[in-house]
């Protein structure tokens, strides 16, 4: 396989098919067990932050995200979940899902993303960390298997690197 087999796109709404080949997806590689409202959140309000990773018509590789505002002063995105068939690891695909996330995110004006990893997951903190995503916080037992993780965030704007509190609300006059 080359890279230039795997095409990207946003998920196609109108498509039940998307939907369910991200939730097998999920389903088998990822360790948190997500119910069919999870996806629908996401899938139905973002489906622009759905990006899919295909290589000849079968989806092996998805990342799930949305984008709003954050106690009113600024606009945060949340990548919630990256997968990729293990099939197709370590040739680029994660890291692409996640520049192509970050690409749409910028365009709606985000001000950071965040995350959160498991602690013993090296590979993904390195992927994220070498995008350029910074650790926060250190979550104990964050995780249904009793796993601490990482919050991680990507700083866009300067407002990321201001508390809330003394962010003015965005109609406010300076």
């Amino acid at each position: 396989m080359n890279m230039s087999d795997i095409i990207y796109h946003p998920l196609d709404a109108n498509n039940p098919q998307d939907a369910l080949d991200v939730k097998r997806l999920v389903d088998l590689d990822i360790s948190e067990p997500y119910s069919i409202y999870v996806y629908r959140f996401f899938l139905s309000q973002w489906p622009n932050l759905c990006i899919l990773a295909k290589c000849e018509g079968k989806t092996v590789g998805a990342i799930i995200a949305k984008l709003e505002r954050h106690r009113n002063v600024r606009m945060r995105g949340y990548i919630g979940m990256v997968v990729v068939n293990r099939s197709y690891r370590k040739q680029g695909i994660a890291k692409k899902l996640v520049n192509l996330v970050i690409e749409e995110m910028v365009k709606e004006k985000a001000d950071e993303i965040i995350l959160e990893t498991e602690v013993i997951n090296e590979a993904a903190i390195g992927l994220y960390e070498n995008i350029g995503f910074l650790r926060v916080k250190r979550l104990h037992r964050y995780y249904l298997n009793q796993h601490d993780a990482y919050r991680l965030v990507l700083p866009i704007t300067d407002k990321s690197s201001i508390r809330s509190a003394f962010l003015p609300p965005p109609d406010s006059i300076i």
